[in-house]
Parts: structure tokens; C-alpha cells; sequence
């Protein structure tokens, strides 16, 4: 029997130390990041390892925490930083380059790194407006970007500060895309008729669609989200998708292409598994598990979508874009010109 007890001792100390030795990998990403933990396990029992989600605020503050924590980075892999505010991130030199194998399947129009491979693109979305069905039909809502600022929807409109949040960044963009710096009417002077017409401008997505919009209880019916947003409305209410409670205005010169990349975090001690994980993000499992999670579409071609997207998803034909080269040249001086505009 003692010898039984030994054994039993020895075995259970063996284990402790197993688990005690299993490396976390942790993944920094925004607050409103979520993958299935069934897909989120199959990836830690391939790798024995530990898999982390650190959250924060948004897009913008991950970026920002992650610049201030170079070289000593408080997770191993940075997961959503996009293509409004990947010059920050690049410049700053936060990531390891990476070429995944698995980038064979993702279209050359996604892959903004060039031949660096710095970032991988992940997924992608439409920013557009949204708008409360029970206040507004299609043909009643904003037909264009230039509408937001008539009369009939003062005080209608709550978007998000382009310095802190990517979808907000993603619509100023559109507005530049479509008013532009120069001529009579800039995109500057639009934003000054939108602060006449009582816009509201809050810090984050989460804040002004779950806090300000009419659908989750605030007290205005038209947001900047996404064109897939709806869809997500429907989803979770297990409504009819014949009748959504919100609708999107997926228009050409109304949605702004978001591109969302993952990256290696300079410093990480974990950079095989962190090499192993972008593998994984982009296969079939990982990527058809994003659309009924987070509401944006999967890279990877050969993923299949859901039937609710199959069915009722719509994408802008002609999505708004900037080049990339112009957003990292003009990024900072669009914001505080923005700033001066509309919050001062």
C-alpha cells in the first residue's frame, strides 16, 4: 500500500509540473473579437498549449498599447489591427515578418504587406450605415453620404472617433474617398455640416451601437457598422431575415472596405506557435467559424459561408478604398483635422 501512495505522489507531481510547463499563447485583439472555443480547442490540443485572448477597448487603443510595449509586447500574436491603421503599426515595427503557406488561398487584393509579410490578412468587412428599421425603410434612409447632413436626420447619427476606433477611421476615409481635400465642398466642410446637424461622436463601435443606437436602446437610429450587422441582428433575436430590425445602406460611395490582418508581436518567446496559430487562423476550420461570430467574411477562398450569409448577405460591388501608401502619408493630419472639426 505505501508503495501504491508513492507511486500515486510521484505520478501526480509529474502531472502538476506537465501542466505547469504548457506555454500560453496570448492573443491580443479588441473587444469584440470571438472564435468558437471548440475551434479555439482544437488548436491548443494540436499544440499542447494554452491559447489566451486579451481584450481591449478597440482597434486603435490595441495598436497604440502595443506601440508603447515594442520589443516587450504584453501578448504573442496582435489579431484584427486593419487596413486604416496597419501604417501605425508598421512603422512602429511591432511585428516579426511571416509567410503562412496557407496565404495560397487568400486573393493578392487582401495582401497589402506586399512581399514582407509583416501581417496576414484575416478577414475582412464593409463599413456602412445602419439604420433602424422601425424608423426608416431603404428608400427613406440615407441614400448617400451627403444626406446624413440634411435636416430631415439631425440628430440622427452617431459614429465612432476615427483616432480610437478602425470603423470610424473606415468612415472618415469614405468621406475623404468621396468629398476629397480640395475644391468647393471637402470633406472637411462635410463634417462641419454634420456637426451643425448634431452628429454624435463616441469612442468605440461597442459604445455607440450597443449605447447610442435606437435598436439597443440609445436615441439614434442611424450608426457606422457593417453591412453584415443585420444579419447578426438576426441571428441572435432568431428572427425573420425577411425582416430584419436594422437594415444596412450597402451602396457604391456609402461602405468603405476593412481589411483585418493578424501579426507576430516583436519580442514574443513563443514565435514557432505564433507561426503555428496564423497557420490555423486561416484554415478552413478558423475561418468559416468567423462570419456567425463576428460578422465579417472570411479571406480564405475556398471557405464556405453559412447559409444566412449565403442567402441574404450583401456586399457593395464597389467598396470605398484608399491607397494604402495615401492613408499612411495623410493618416495623422486627416485625424486632427478631424479633431478640430468636429469635436472642438
Amino acid at each position: 500500500m505505501k508503495k501504491i501512495v508513492v507511486l500515486a505522489i510521484l505520478l501526480l507531481g509529474v502531472f502538476t509540473l506537465s501542466v505547469q510547463a504548457q506555454t500560453t499563447l496570448k492573443i491580443i485583439t479588441y473587444d469584440s473579437f470571438y472564435i468558437s472555443d471548440v475551434v479555439i480547442a482544437q488548436f491548443e490540443a494540436e499544440n499542447e498549449v494554452i491559447v489566451e485572448i486579451l481584450r481591449v477597448a478597440d482597434a486603435g487603443v490595441m495598436v497604440n498599447e502595443s506601440i508603447l510595449t515594442a520589443g516587450n509586447p504584453l501578448g504573442d500574436v496582435m489579431y484584427g489591427v486593419d487596413n486604416t491603421f496597419l501604417s501605425r503599426a508598421l512603422n512602429n515595427e511591432i511585428f516579426i515578418p511571416y509567410e503562412s503557406p496557407a496565404l495560397a488561398d487568400v486573393p493578392e487584393e487582401f495582401q497589402l504587406d506586399g512581399e514582407q509579410f509583416r501581417v496576414t490578412p484575416v478577414q475582412y468587412g464593409d463599413v456602412c450605415l445602419n439604420f433602424d428599421t422601425a424608423l426608416f425603410t431603404s428608400e427613406t434612409a440615407p441614400q448617400s453620404l451627403a444626406d446624413l447632413a440634411d435636416p430631415r436626420f439631425e440628430g440622427q447619427l452617431v459614429v465612432q472617433n476615427p483616432a480610437s476606433s478602425s470603423p470610424g477611421l473606415a468612415f472618415l476615409l469614405a468621406t475623404i474617398a468621396v468629398f476629397g481635400e480640395e475644391g468647393d465642398y471637402t470633406y472637411l466642410d462635410f463634417w462641419s455640416d454634420l456637426k451643425d446637424n448634431d452628429v454624435l461622436a463616441v469612442s468605440g463601435w461597442s459604445e455607440a451601437y450597443y449605447g447610442e443606437f435606437t435598436v439597443a436602446g440609445g436615441n439614434r437610429p442611424i450608426v457606422v457598422s457593417y453591412a453584415t450587422s443585420p444579419l447578426a441582428e438576426v441571428f441572435y433575436g432568431e428572427l425573420d431575415p425577411e425582416n430584419p430590425p436594422t437594415g444596412a445602406i450597402v451602396a457604391d460611395e456609402m461602405c468603405f472596405r476593412q481589411i483585418e490582418f493578424i501579426g507576430i508581436l516583436a519580442g514574443t518567446p513563443n514565435e514557432e506557435l505564433a507561426q503555428k496559430f496564423i497557420d490555423f487562423a486561416l484554415s478552413a476550420p478558423f475561418q468559416e467559424d468567423i462570419p456567425l461570430n463576428m460578422w465579417v467574411l472570411p479571406v480564405n477562398s475556398t471557405a464556405e459561408l453559412p447559409e444566412l450569409y449565403a442567402d441574404y448577405a450583401t456586399t457593395p460591388e464597389n467598396p470605398l478604398t484608399l491607397d494604402y501608401d495615401l492613408i499612411e502619408e495623410n493618416r495623422e493630419a486627416w485625424l486632427q483635422a478631424w479633431s478640430e472639426t468636429v469635436l472642438r
